[in-house]
């Protein structure tokens, strides 16, 4: 949950300094807001994505485990070809 908030909150400042760019006429000050926005936008991204995967883990632990079993066996299976 508080890589969704800081995402949101770098996200605002992102516009907040995309605004002040244009505003200003400074081109970098603005590129640095857009990217402030889609670093922030990624960072809430991803505390969503986290929080969905916690809820589903605490609902089936034991297809959890199975799940990443499955994943390690297919990665060690690749890893053991080269």
């Amino acid at each position: 949950m508080l890589n969704k908030i800081e995402g949101t909150v770098q996200n605002l400042a992102g516009r907040v300094q995309d605004a002040l760019g244009r505003a200003t006429g400074d081109k970098r000050t603005q590129f640095e807001g857009k990217a402030r926005q889609l670093g922030g936008k990624a960072q809430s991204g991803y505390g969503e994505l986290l929080g969905q995967v916690r809820s589903r883990v605490s609902k089936n632990p034991i297809g959890a485990l199975a799940v990443v079993g499955a994943a390690a066996f297919a990665f060690a299976a690749l890893k053991s070809k080269r």
